[in-house]
């Protein structure tokens, strides 16, 4: 019994039916102008320009609730006063990063743009019935009593008449008045919020709008952690091993050390380019044109690598020019992380390094001794193990083929085939 009764001394049930009798209310600077068909038809009946005018007063509403606004005023409203969890509207928003006008277009229907006034005009009528018949009964439980206005004192409302003796009847049925009023404002509440996930929450097709917005936000941090992943993993392998050779050379040959020193410097300055791009993408900042390394960058990669102390053999063939856009970024992209790869985890020796191009391809490879070289433990650059699977994804991405694994007894090889022209 008093289980049942909690809902009714729960604030939220009373700010609930609050919520709707305002709706009502809301809606009555249209009445006016609802009223002015009726006016202009003396001759219709009573009955007729009643109708009429609860026809052109229902349209109304229903338009008003075609606004957008209306829509965002209605969602925040029912998260406050009924206590309903409703995401934002899918529709016309920033998107950041994005080229362009940055906006995600909405994929509101024409059907879904009609549940927003269909919850208007529930709202509405919910609020007038519910208005109505609380105030009905409140009079009722305040009149009933026969202390308070005589032994026949009652409520009569169009021929229906409610009347009570004085004494303990007449408080009883004051009694059940005022309770009915309770359960009348907790069923208009549960009304409105069973209603509200329906009409003011997301339909089927911006739930999808949604779940590809989502997928979209995924996609960009995933390439945003590639590229961290790539740049700053490549820079500070590159500058802890430039750092060991100049402090082993910085007295027997100063000149190695600063030529290390320079290579520090200029990894670490390619290093945060990087960094201040991703990082104004994540504050959704306006960042600046994203960094452009492609193959074209790659001399430049590879003399970071002497400076670091590496013995590096490249072996470049056909037309490099002809590989651009998001090919050759991607390439940059592999050979860095191929070459970070055998910086931490290669032998010493010379590293190996081919970039061919055939009309209809391009061959990456990278191959380097194995082994802990150096005199440095492979704990000593301690990795994520996210650059071979993200090498994966790269090259799933663009349709190629990719081989990494020992060749041989002593060697590591990396391998990758990109089609020039992706398929359609």
């Amino acid at each position: 019994m008093i289980r049942g009764l909690r809902p009714l001394l729960r604030g939220s049930t009373y700010s609930g039916a609050l919520f709707a009798y305002c709706g009502a209310l809301a809606s009555l600077p249209l009445l006016p102008f609802a009223a002015l068909p009726a006016v202009a038809w003396p001759s219709a009946s009573s009955e007729v320009r009643f109708a009429l005018t609860v026809l052109v007063w229902s349209v109304l509403i229903g338009v008003v609730g075609l606004a957008r606004t209306t829509r965002l005023v209605l969602i925040a409203c029912a998260r406050r006063m009924l206590g309903v969890s409703l995401p934002d509207p899918v529709g016309v928003r920033p998107r950041a990063g994005s080229p362009g006008d940055g906006t995600v277009p909405s994929v509101a229907s024409g059907a879904d743009r009609l549940r927003t006034p269909l919850w208007l005009l529930a709202h509405v009528l919910l609020g007038w019935a519910g208005a109505q018949l609380s105030i009905l009964l409140l009079v009722a439980g305040l009149l009933l009593p026969g202390g308070w206005a005589g032994a026949e004192a009652g409520v009569s409302v169009n021929g229906w008449s409610l009347r009570a003796e004085s004494g303990w009847q007449s408080w009883a049925a004051a009694l059940g008045c005022l309770l009915l009023a309770a359960v009348l404002c907790l069923a208009v509440t549960y009304t409105l919020r069973w209603l509200a996930p329906r009409l003011l929450g997301p339909s089927p097709a911006e739930r999808l709008g949604l779940a590809a917005e989502r997928e979209r936000v995924l996609a960009e941090r995933n390439r945003l952690a590639h590229e961290l992943h790539d740049s700053i993993g490549h820079t500070l392998t590159a500058a802890t091993i430039q750092a060991a050779v100049a402090g082993e050379m910085l007295c027997a040959d100063p000149a190695a050390a600063r030529a290390a020193l320079r290579g520090i410097e200029e990894s670490t300055r390619a290093a945060l380019e990087d960094l201040d791009y991703v990082l104004g993408m994540l504050r959704e900042e306006k960042a600046g044109a994203a960094p452009a390394r492609t193959l074209a960058d790659l001399p430049e990669l590879l003399d970071r690598l002497r400076h670091a102390g590496a013995v590096v053999e490249p072996e470049l063939s056909g037309d490099l020019a002809q590989v651009r856009g998001t090919l050759s970024r991607a390439a940059y992209r592999i050979l860095q992380e191929g070459l970070t790869n055998a910086l931490r985890h290669g032998a010493g020796g010379p590293i190996r390094v081919k970039v061919a191009t055939a009309p209809d391809s391009l061959e990456l490879g990278v191959v380097n001794r194995t082994g802990a070289g150096r005199g440095m433990s492979p704990g000593a650059f301690p990795t994520s193990g996210h650059g071979l699977p993200g090498l994966l994804e790269r090259v799933r991405l663009l349709h190629g083929e990719i081989e990494a694994g020992p060749d041989g007894p002593e060697h590591w090889r990396l391998a990758v085939r990109l089609p020039i022209r992706l398929p359609a």
